[in-house]
């Protein structure tokens, strides 16, 4: 019982510290901004994807106003809860990006059998980025209605999918692969 508890602490300060990484330098934290904010946007946009097809096809410049249109009937349909997963999901996102950016660079200074092993964790992250999106941009829109609880239970899914695997590299700087 020990052990696991050890387990599970060590796997939360690492989390921190996967947590903390972006804050370390200006420039990973921008990447995180940028990369949060670019995940926001596309799964707004992919909750209702003929909507968002139809503003930006007429107007790119109308980007803006889909996304505030769509954060809104986010916000409707699965309420604070549903809004607030796919800000942690965005969240997520940038910082597993940024991590996962550290750790094939120091990748390719080691070998090429150490870049397989990071795969697994990026299709992780990219995997949970794409997120309850995937099936309203399949088409599958109705498919979104059925599932329990507006989709929150996937979204949820696919954060603590992120969340485990930043708990499992930690700081990048520090991870041994």
């Amino acid at each position: 019982m020990n052990d696991r508890l050890a387990d599970v602490r060590a796997w939360s300060r690492d989390l921190r510290d996967a947590l903390a990484y972006p804050l370390t330098s200006n420039r990973r934290l921008l990447m995180a901004g940028i990369a949060t904010s670019l995940t926001y946007v596309v799964l707004v946009l992919s909750t209702f994807p003929q909507f968002s097809m139809q503003v930006l096809s007429r107007d790119v410049t109308d980007l803006g106003f889909a996304v505030a249109t769509l954060t809104r009937e986010t916000y409707l349909s699965t309420g604070w809860l549903g809004l607030g997963l796919v800000t942690a999901y965005a969240l997520l996102t940038g910082v597993a990006l940024v991590s996962t950016v550290t750790l094939v660079r120091r990748a390719r200074r080691q070998s090429a059998s150490t870049i397989v092993g990071i795969i697994p964790g990026l299709l992780a992250a990219g995997c949970a980025s794409c997120g309850a999106g995937v099936l309203g941009a399949l088409g599958f829109v109705s498919a979104m209605a059925m599932l329990p609880f507006e989709g929150n239970l996937l979204r949820l899914g696919g954060i603590v999918l992120l969340a485990y695997f930043l708990g499992q590299t930690g700081d990048p700087r520090t991870c041994t692969i």
